[in-house]
């Protein structure tokens, strides 16, 4: 009897138990029919309570559309024979397909490949020395007390980035000549060299004359992301800190460095990603320190593109180029992001 009875109540307990799946699951599949109509609903009100916004953005929405994306579709004429005589839309669809004949002669011109390397040889002495630049200058920017003296040293070393490159070359020029210059003077007057040294006419002294001018133009600026990164650490930490007997290098090791880490990774992302494409002015930079004598160490990829689609003329071969620059820094950028996330948990996505 015991028996009958414990499997009468197993099976009863079964059946409900059955009855209350098949129950869960019609509310699922209903709730699940519904779900899209509220998602809709409630997509329409966050449109319609942020419309304001919405429209603020859309002239950027717009300019990114007109100027970055619909040009993105005459990278098809790098597959191609363009003949800019036929005109604008018929050169683009009459002209003959060549597949990766631009490609291929591009890897084979040792011209392209010397401005390669030189394009990622001025990246990477960048990298290595204008990256850690504006991180120290917010960290010691940051240790001041003085209110004042601290906004006058902030304002100096923005200005530098609002000046032209013109001018800054200009000022180079005069600054470096070899008869009258004021560097070649002083060498001179205390006796370290005998003659004027021929600066902007030598390969050998273009690297560190360009890292030198790209460090003092931009360090300033690119501090302000860096000293806004700061502001954002909770005082009381630096004041816990100070109780626990930690000195001003133990508060930056400790507290300011790891707060600041994710600003320091995120940018570092954005500057591997840039090591091919000369994002930091030096296609400005190249293009006025170049002269006969050090061309070989001026031309980079982007002055190399420029004389070939805009002096020469060859658009099909300079939009490949371009092509393989930005398949290039996509890959560097995705790449950086994939270690990144790896090894410190930080990245862009």
């Amino acid at each position: 009897m015991h028996v009958i009875y414990v499997n009468q109540y197993y099976y009863s307990f079964y059946v409900k138990l059955s009855e209350r799946c098949v129950t869960m699951k019609q509310e699922v599949v209903v709730t699940s029919n519904e779900l899209p109509g509220k998602r809709k609903k409630a997509f329409l009100k966050v449109f319609y309570d942020q419309r304001y916004l919405m429209i603020l953005v859309l002239p950027v929405v717009l300019w990114m559309l007109i100027f970055n994306y619909i040009p993105m579709l005459g990278l098809v004429i790098s597959f191609k024979e363009y003949n800019p005589f036929l005109g604008p839309l018929d050169g683009f669809i009459k002209s003959p397909w060549v597949g990766f004949d631009n490609f291929v002669e591009a890897f084979t011109d040792k011209y392209f490949l010397y401005s390669l390397w030189n394009t990622v040889y001025y990246s990477v002495l960048n990298l290595l020395v204008g990256f850690p630049f504006p991180i120290i200058f917010a960290i010691l920017l940051n240790e001041l007390v003085n209110t004042k003296f601290k906004k006058f040293v902030q304002t100096v070393s923005y200005l530098p980035h609002f000046i032209s490159w013109v001018f800054v070359v200009g000022f180079v020029y005069v600054m470096f000549a070899v008869d009258n210059g004021l560097i070649n003077g002083i060498l001179m007057k205390f006796g370290f060299v005998d003659e004027a040294v021929p600066f902007l006419a030598t390969p050998d002294y273009v690297p560190p004359l360009v890292v030198l001018l790209q460090v003092w133009k931009s360090f300033g600026w690119n501090s302000i992301i860096y000293i806004a990164a700061i502001t954002n650490i909770d005082p009381t930490m630096y004041e816990a800190a100070t109780v626990d007997g930690a000195g001003r290098f133990a508060k930056i090791w400790y507290i300011t460095l790891p707060a600041i880490k994710p600003t320091i990774v995120i940018l570092l992302i954005f500057n591997i990603g840039g090591l091919i494409s000369a994002n930091f002015g030096l296609f400005e930079q190249m293009y006025l320190l170049s002269n006969s004598m050090i061309q070989d160490a001026t031309e980079i990829v982007d002055t190399y593109t420029y004389k070939m689609g805009i002096v020469l003329s060859r658009y099909s071969y300079a939009t490949a180029v371009g092509l393989f620059r930005s398949v290039v820094a996509v890959i560097l950028l995705t790449g950086a992001n994939f270690v990144s996330k790896k090894l410190t948990g930080e990245s862009l996505y």
